[in-house]
C-alpha cells in the first residue's frame, strides 16, 4: 500500500485546493526552493496519519495548522491521501475488497475535528488501527528520522531493535493492546473480588437472614390457616349451641306464657278479695273509733301538759349550760390577767430595784454636795476676812486682787480701741473692694455662668455614663479574651488535626439526608462511643472489633438507609441499626481473673448495649497464649479467645498472631482524641459566649467610648474655665473680700466679748 495522491485545502500555507499526484511506490523525494511548501507536504501527511507531538509539525495546536490561523477567511484544514491498495496480501485488515483507500482528516477552527475513510466518519481509534497494521505508526519515535539521527539509529540496542521492527512488522499494535487488555483484566478481577467481598459480607447474610425470614413467615402462614380453620369450626359450634337454645327458650316460652295466664288469673281473684277486705277494714275502723274516742282525747290531753312541762324543762337546762359557758370563758380570762398580773409585777420589781440604786447614787452625790457647801461656807467666811487664793493657788488680800483687775482692764480697753480702729480701717477698705468688685463682676460672672454651664453638661455625660451600666475596659478584656481563646481553638484544632492524620479512619462526616433532620439518630463511630479503662487490653480490643471498629450505629434501619442513599459519604460504611442487630452473647459469669469478657472492658452508653453485644458480645480476653489455648477449647466454653498481645484462637481450629504493627493502638490513643476533641469544644463555646457578648456590647460600648470622650473634653474645658476663673482679678477681690469679712466678724465679736 502506497500513496497515489494528496488533496490539501486551508493547510498551513495551502489556502487554495492543491492536488499533488505521480508518487513513484519505491522511492519519492520533493524539491523546491525555500519557502515554496516543501516541509508543509510532510507535516500534512504527519497530520493525517494521526501524530500526537506537533512539534514535529512545527505547530502548538491544532488551530496552528489551518492558513494564518484562521484569519485569512478560511476556518478549516483538509488533508485527503489516497493509498493504492491493489495488493491485496498487503491490504488493512477489513478493506481486501477496495483498490483504493482514502482518508481524509479535517481540523474546524471552534468547531469538531473529523475523521473519514471512503467518505464514512471514523473515529480515531479505527484510523490508528488501520495504519498500524500496515506499518504506519507515525508516533513510533523511528518512524520519522531527522537530521542527525542516523548515528543515533545506527548505535541502537537489541530491544530498540526489535522494537523497531514490531513496529514495521505491525505486531506492536497488538503488543498494546495486549497490554491494555491485561489492564482492563486486572481492573474487572478487583471489580470482582469487591463484588465477592459484598456477597460474602453483606448479600449472603442478608440471604441467610432474609431466608430465615421466609421460614418463620412460611411458618406463620401455617399457623394463621389453622387459626382460620378453628376459627370457622368454633363459629360453627357457636351456631349449634344457639340452635339448641333457640329450641329450649321456644319450649321454656310456652311454658312460661300459660303460667303468666295462670298467675293473671289469680291476679283478679285476689283484687277481688282485696276490695272485700277493705270494706271490712273500713266498717271496722268505725266501730273502733266509736269505742276508743273518749279515752284517747284524755290521753292527747295529758300528753299536751306533758309535753309543756318538758319544755320548761329544756329551757332551763338551756340556760344554766349557757351561764357555764359564761362563767367558764371568764374564768380564762381570770386566769390571763392573773398571769399577766405576775409578769408586771417581776417587771415591777426589777424598776424598784434600779430606783433603789438610784437612790442610793443620790445619796452619795447628797453626801459630796454636803462636804463642798461646807468647803465653800469656810471659803467664804475667809474672803469676808480680807483673804483669797489667786490663780497659783496662793493666798493674797482683797486689795491686790483688786489691784491686778484695775491692770488687766486698762489693757483691755487699749486692746479694744486699737480693735475698734482696726475695724474700721477693715469696713473702709470693704467698702473700696466691693466698688473694685462691682466693676469686674461682668466678665466674672460670664466665665462663671460658662463654668457652670460645662460642669452641668459634664455631670449629665457622667449620669448618661453610669445609666448605660458599662464597665470601662470590658470591651478590650473581652477582645484580648477572644484573641487568647482563637489562639487556642487553633491550637487545639492543629492538634486535633494531627491526631485524626494518625487515624484517619477515624473520621467520619455526613451531610443531613433532609431538612430538619435529627443528628441525634447518628449516633457515630463505634469506636468513638467506647472507651478504654485500662490501656492493657487495647490491643486485644481493637482485634476483637476488627474491622467493625468503622462501623456507623444508627438508630434505625430507615435512617441508615437515608445516610446511605443522601448523606454523600466519603467511603464505604457497614451500618448497624439498634432496632434490628442481635448478636449472641456470654454469660458475664464466663470470666475469671485471668479471663474476660470483652464486652465488660469496654465503656458505653446503655442505650448503645445491643450493638457493643453484636462488635464484643462473642469474645473472651485472656492474658496469655495458654489461657486463651485452655479456654477456647474447652467443652464447656468452645468460644473465640484473644490475648492481649492480640493473638486470636478459634474453636474451629484456626490461629492468627504474630508481630504486631508498630504503630500506636487506636483505641489506647483514642482517649488523647477525646480529650483534645473535648477540650476543643469547651474552647469554641466560651469563644462563641465571648463572641455573643461583644456583638451584645458593641453598640454600649460605642456609645460609652462617644460619651467618655465627650465627658473628658468637658472636664478639661471645665479645667480650663476653672484656672481662669481662679486666675482672674475679680476672683482674687473675692477672695480679699471674703477675708476682710472674716476679719471684720471675729473684730465685732471680740468687741462684744
Amino acid at each position: 500500500m502506497h500513496i497515489k495522491s494528496i488533496i490539501l485545502e486551508g493547510f498551513k500555507s495551502y489556502a487554495q485546493r492543491t492536488e499533488i499526484n505521480g508518487f513513484d511506490p519505491l522511492f519519492n523525494a520533493i524539491t523546491g526552493l525555500n519557502g515554496s511548501g516543501k516541509s508543509n507536504i510532510l507535516d500534512s501527511i504527519c497530520f493525517l496519519l494521526g501524530i500526537s507531538n506537533l512539534s514535529h509539525v512545527r505547530a502548538s495546536n491544532l488551530q496552528d495548522l489551518v492558513y494564518k490561523n484562521g484569519q485569512g477567511g478560511i476556518t478549516k484544514a483538509t488533508v485527503s491521501i489516497t493509498f493504492d491498495n491493489s495488493n491485496k496480501s498487503l491490504s488493512p485488515l477489513g478493506f481486501e475488497t477496495h483498490d483504493e483507500i482514502t482518508v481524509t482528516r479535517q481540523v474546524v477552527i471552534g468547531g469538531r475535528n473529523k475523521y473519514l475513510i471512503n467518505g464514512v466518519n471514523a473515529n480515531n481509534t479505527r484510523v490508528q488501527d488501520l495504519f498500524c497494521s500496515v506499518g504506519l505508526n507515525v508516533n513510533n519515535p523511528h518512524f520519522l528520522i531527522m537530521q542527525g539521527r542516523i548515528t543515533k539509529v545506527l548505535n541502537m540496542k537489541p530491544p530498540e531493535i526489535l522494537a523497531m521492527i514490531e513496529e514495521a512488522a505491525g505486531t506492536r499494535m497488538y503488543e498494546c493492546k495486549k497490554i491494555s487488555a491485561q489492564k482492563t483484566i486486572e481492573k474487572k478481577e478487583a471489580k470482582l473480588k469487591e463484588i465477592q467481598t459484598i456477597l460474602k459480607e453483606e448479600i449472603t447474610p442478608t440471604m441467610q437472614k432474609l431466608q430465615e425470614e421466609r421460614s418463620s413467615f412460611l411458618e406463620y402462614q401455617k399457623l394463621m390457616r389453622e387459626i382460620q380453620h378453628l376459627s370457622r369450626l368454633y363459629v360453627a359450634w357457636l351456631f349449634v349451641c344457639a340452635e339448641e337454645t333457640k329450641l329450649k327458650s321456644a319450649e321454656n316460652l310456652k311454658v312460661m306464657q300459660d303460667n303468666l295466664t295462670k298467675m293473671q288469673a289469680s291476679i283478679a281473684e285476689n283484687e277481688s278479695k282485696i276490695q272485700e277486705l277493705s270494706v271490712q277494714i273500713a266498717e271496722l275502723q268505725k266501730k273502733k273509733d266509736q269505742e276508743v274516742n273518749g279515752v284517747l282525747k284524755s290521753l292527747e290531753d295529758a300528753l299536751a301538759d306533758v309535753q309543756r312541762v318538758d319544755t320548761k324543762a329544756q329551757s332551763a337546762l338551756d340556760l344554766k349550760k349557757q351561764n357555764l359557758k359564761d362563767e367558764t370563758k371568764k374564768r380564762k380570762e381570770l386566769v390571763k390577767s392573773m398571769e399577766e398580773d405576775k409578769k408586771m409585777l417581776v417587771v415591777k420589781e426589777k424598776e424598784v430595784s434600779k430606783l433603789a440604786e438610784q437612790l442610793q447614787a443620790l445619796q452619795e452625790e447628797g453626801q459630796k454636795d454636803s462636804k463642798a457647801l461646807e468647803a465653800a461656807e469656810q471659803h467664804f467666811k475667809a474672803v469676808s476676812a480680807g483673804l483669797s487664793s489667786n490663780e497659783d493657788g496662793e493666798e493674797a488680800t482683797l486689795a491686790g486682787q483688786m489691784m491686778t483687775c484695775k491692770n488687766d482692764m486698762s489693757k483691755a480697753d487699749t486692746e479694744a480701741k486699737q480693735a475698734q480702729m482696726t475695724l474700721k480701717h477693715s469696713q473702709a477698705e470693704l467698702k473700696s473692694k466691693q466698688a473694685e468688685v462691682k466693676k469686674m463682676d461682668s466678665g466674672y460672672k460670664k466665665d462663671q455662668e460658662s463654668l457652670q454651664a460645662v460642669r452641668r453638661c459634664r455631670e449629665k455625660l457622667q449620669a448618661e455614663m453610669t445609666k448605660l451600666g458599662y464597665e470601662d475596659g470590658k470591651e478590650e478584656s473581652l477582645l484580648d479574651k477572644r484573641r487568647q481563646l482563637s489562639r487556642e481553638v487553633a491550637q487545639l484544632k492543629e492538634t486535633y488535626e494531627r491526631l485524626m492524620s494518625r487515624f484517619p479512619n477515624l473520621r467520619f462526616d455526613y451531610k443531613d439526608p433532609e431538612q430538619g433532620w435529627d443528628r441525634a439518630k447518628v449516633k457515630g463511630l463505634l469506636a468513638n462511643l467506647i472507651s478504654v479503662s485500662d490501656v492493657t487490653y487495647a490491643t486485644a480490643l481493637e482485634v476483637v472489633a476488627g474491622g467493625r471498629l468503622y462501623n456507623i450505629v444508627v438508630d434505625t434501619e430507615v435512617t441508615g438507609k437515608k445516610l446511605l442513599e443522601k448523606g454523600e459519604l466519603q467511603r464505604r460504611y457497614t451500618i448497624i441499626p439498634l432496632n434490628k442487630i442481635s448478636a449472641k452473647t456470654l454469660n458475664d459469669k464466663v470470666g475469671a481473673d485471668n479471663v474476660h469478657t470483652a464486652l465488660s472492658l469496654v465503656g458505653y452508653e446503655s442505650d448503645l448495649r445491643k450493638a457493643m453485644e453484636y462488635v464484643f458480645g462473642s469474645t473472651l480476653v485472656c492474658d496469655t497464649l495458654d489461657n486463651a489455648k485452655k479456654v477456647a477449647f474447652d467443652k464447656q466454653v468452645l468460644t473465640k479467645t484473644v490475648t492481649l498481645g492480640g493473638d486470636i484462637f478459634d474453636p474451629q481450629g484456626t490461629l492468627s498472631g504474630g508481630a504486631r504493627s508498630q504503630s500506636a493502638s487506636v483505641l489506647s490513643s483514642l482517649q488523647e482524641v477525646k480529650d483534645v476533641q473535648d477540650n476543643l469544644n469547651n474552647k469554641e463555646a466560651q469563644l462563641q459566649g465571648t463572641e455573643q457578648e461583644l456583638a451584645r456590647l458593641k453598640g454600649t460600648a460605642e456609645k460609652y467610648r462617644q460619651l467618655k470622650q465627650e465627658h473628658e473634653l468637658k472636664a478639661e474645658e471645665e479645667q480650663i474655665l476653672l484656672a481662669k476663673v481662679q486666675q482672674s482679678s475679680f476672683h482674687q477681690q473675692q477672695e480679699e473680700l471674703e477675708r476682710l469679712r472674716k476679719a471684720i466678724a471675729k473684730m465685732k465679736f471680740l468687741h462684744e466679748d
